[in-house]
């Protein structure tokens, strides 16, 4: 295997866009406590809650705020984790579905190509519809997402490989990790119906490859520091429905298991449409790599759920609590971001 791999240190500074997602967010926290000044975060303007050195809010369609960003930093390597995820929002408003998703793409391609800026951008599994149930979905599988979140996604990617071809494009399944707000992705949005006493209804039929942050950032780091290029799937190697997910946390934070419901897609009605079986084969890229290192999501043997009643019996040897969870679901070995470090509460609002 030819070695590409550059000295990251001559590729900074860093530009992250997103990081008001999950995965921005704990990249951005990952490459900072490395890297310090060196790296740079942007949210959409609106999104002012997140406040911390090093993050700037600037929307990522707007091309002349953006050129004046890297005017003055100069980036030499930009990670574009911007994409709406909200599969409702984006049916209803397909205009900020194709601003957010396929307009940022645009820019941020055009100006990595006209400051030669190394450039990572990251898109979804749910490029396609998993229709077929089978899911084991290639980098060459033909596209048919079912979403508008899903078919920008799609341009989105166009868009890169068209402006910059040397881009790299990860497609990526869910990230389990914190959110910066305590409420957003799998894990915190789940969680936060959990803890409030809500119900939540997860699909059976529903399939995914979700992955821990903290291989992404590794992943994510290494292809910074590289001149690999084109499509590759990064998602972990166990494959879960999302009602399965669900047992998984409620079991791993001790919540009551009737909270718990489940049914199949077509019940759930038709707005937003949902995927099938979108589970992805990654194998490309950990043969690119090297390494057999992704670890399964979640980690621990005793988190593996089994019938659909799993989440209803709780072991007297583990301590199933709100650490536990945080402990096996948003990582397995590194120190967890404190979103509240970068969240500002509601009472500083009248001072923004």
């Amino acid at each position: 295997m030819t070695n590409h791999a550059l000295n990251l240190q001559l590729t900074l500074p860093v530009l992250i866009t997103g990081v008001s997602g999950v995965v921005g967010f704990n990249f951005f926290v990952h490459m900072r406590r490395k890297y310090g000044a060196s790296v740079v975060g942007i949210r959409p303007q609106d999104t002012w809650r997140m406040q911390s050195e090093g993050i700037i809010g600037v929307n990522p369609d707007d091309s002349s705020e953006m050129l004046a960003l890297f005017n003055k930093y100069n980036f030499k390597t930009v990670l574009n984790a911007t994409g709406s995820c909200a599969l409702k929002a984006c049916e209803l408003n397909k205009d900020l579905a194709y601003k957010t998703n396929v307009l940022s793409a645009q820019v941020i391609a055009k100006l990595a190509t006209q400051f030669n800026s190394r450039l990572v951008h990251i898109s979804s599994d749910l490029v396609f519809s998993g229709d077929s149930g089978e899911g084991n979905y290639l980098e060459d599988s033909p596209l048919d997402p079912v979403t508008m979140y899903g078919k920008t996604m799609v341009e989105g990617e166009k868009a890169i490989l068209s402006i910059s071809p040397n881009a790299a494009i990860l497609r990526i399944s869910l990230p389990m990790g914190p959110s910066f707000s305590g409420h957003a992705g799998a894990i915190d949005w789940i969680t936060s119906r959990f803890k409030n006493h809500k119900p939540a209804t997860l699909y059976f039929d529903e399939f995914r490859s979700p992955t821990y942050v903290e291989d992404m950032n590794d992943v994510f780091e290494q292809f910074l520091s590289a001149s690999y290029s084109g499509i590759y799937h990064f998602g972990g190697p166990k494959n879960l429905s999302l009602y399965q997910i669900g047992q998984i946390i409620n079991k791993a934070g001790g919540f009551d298991p009737n909270l718990l419901q489940g049914c199949l897609r077509h019940e759930a009605g038709p707005i937003p449409p949902r995927a099938g079986n979108v589970t992805m084969i990654s194998e490309k890229l950990t043969n690119l790599l090297g390494l057999n290192k992704i670890k399964p999501w979640p980690f621990k043997s005793h988190l593996n759920p089994g019938n659909m009643q799993w989440h209803q019996k709780r072991e007297p040897e583990f301590d199933y609590s709100k650490t536990h969870l945080h402990e096996n679901l948003y990582r397995y070995s590194w120190e967890v971001p404190t979103p509240s470090e970068y969240y500002v509460q509601d009472k500083y609002r009248k001072n923004q």
